[in-house]
């Protein structure tokens, strides 16, 4: 500590003052996410307790339906209006969607109420069971959960089967490819309007300038290598769109973008790209390149003829530069099932 010549004060080091508000901010976010925690734990326990009146109460007319609205009235006048009608609805939906404490604790860490509330949302099971596992482990925050089930995420991704175990599917699909491709491809956050006209040059800034929120649609693990990167053969140059590098499959993806529908043409160059990255870029100790074409809409004839039937590595996405209605979402995700199926045609026929 050092002291001033001129009136005897003390004055404390920066680096000490920085230590002590670090110490603090920390011991607040420890406290914030503990009282969450017990807050989450109390969520459930009054969602059991609810659940046990229930069926105790079965021989009684009415008594189940009356119940919430009953204790929402008593409770309201003392703990306020997050023990009202619709909340205490959300805390019995909780216990019945995860009636073993133990299991919860495993299982929504990082996640606040506001997290699982929009999950209890999701009627699929399967889903809503992904969607805990997903944000606590990938840390979304509450927008991030939010557009992911908005945009239907779970169901976008371009996998036949989906595994029934819920604890299996972190591990068990964590290298595969059609864990991570999503088709289609939501783009709303480029900006454009639903009848805009833009070059693909502009298509690629526009990815470029929200690579953030690019990254969070594409999924886990994406890292950003290169826009433009150069290739060199023997005799000629070539340009790939956009490369990034996906840790957990340990593999590089690299994107082509079109303003068209998709073309033979363009799942050949896309086909060259990745044999020539296979060749010339990657490493040993990748596993082999995925080439992902993004165009304005995908073609069935393509997938069941071209080079594109049956490949490992070759995908097509068809972008959306405009947020779609749940129902156009709903319907796009069918049209680009079938469009996976024609790639895999023989294969599923087994």
């Amino acid at each position: 500590m050092k002291k001033s010549n001129n009136t005897g004060s003390i004055t404390l080091p920066d680096t000490f003052v920085s230590d002590i508000r670090s110490i603090i901010e920390q011991g607040r976010k420890q406290a914030y996410a503990a009282a969450g925690q017990v807050a989450i734990e109390t969520f459930w326990n009054i969602g059991r307790r609810i659940v046990k009146e229930e069926q105790n109460g079965e021989i009684r007319a009415g008594y189940g339906t009356r119940l919430i609205p009953l204790l929402a009235d008593k409770l309201k006048v003392e703990y306020g209006n997050g023990y009202g009608k619709r909340n205490l609805a959300y805390y019995r939906q909780f216990y019945l969607t995860f009636n073993n404490l133990e299991i919860l604790h495993t299982r929504v860490q990082n996640l606040t109420w506001s997290h699982i509330r929009r999950i209890l949302s999701v009627t699929n099971q399967q889903a809503r069971e992904w969607y805990f596992i997903a944000a606590a482990e990938e840390m979304w925050s509450v927008r991030e959960l939010d557009r992911n089930i908005s945009t239907q995420y779970f169901e976008r991704r371009l996998a036949k089967q989906l595994s029934t175990d819920v604890d299996d599917l972190p591990k068990s699909t964590e290298c595969d490819p059609m864990e991570y491709i999503k088709n289609p491809v939501v783009a709303e956050f480029m900006g454009f309007r639903r009848d805009s006209v833009f070059s693909e040059t502009e298509l690629e800034q526009a990815l470029i300038n929200n690579l953030e929120k690019f990254i969070l649609e594409l999924g886990r693990g994406f890292a950003f290598v290169e826009r433009q990167q150069h290739i060199v053969s023997d005799t000629t140059d070539f340009f790939i769109d956009l490369v990034f590098y996906n840790y957990k499959m340990k593999r590089f993806v690299i994107f082509e973008i079109k303003t068209h529908r998709l073309t033979h043409q363009d799942i050949g160059q896309l086909d060259m790209y990745v044999r020539m990255y296979d060749d010339l870029i990657k490493d040993d100790n990748d596993q082999p390149t995925i080439g992902v074409l993004l165009c304005t809409d995908t073609d069935n004839t393509i997938a069941r003829y071209s080079v594109l039937h049956d490949s490992d590595q070759l995908f097509a996405a068809k972008y959306m530069t405009y947020m779609p209605t749940e129902e156009e979402l709903r319907r796009e995700i069918e049209q680009q099932k079938q469009f996976f199926l024609e790639q895999h045609k023989e294969e599923n026929k087994g």
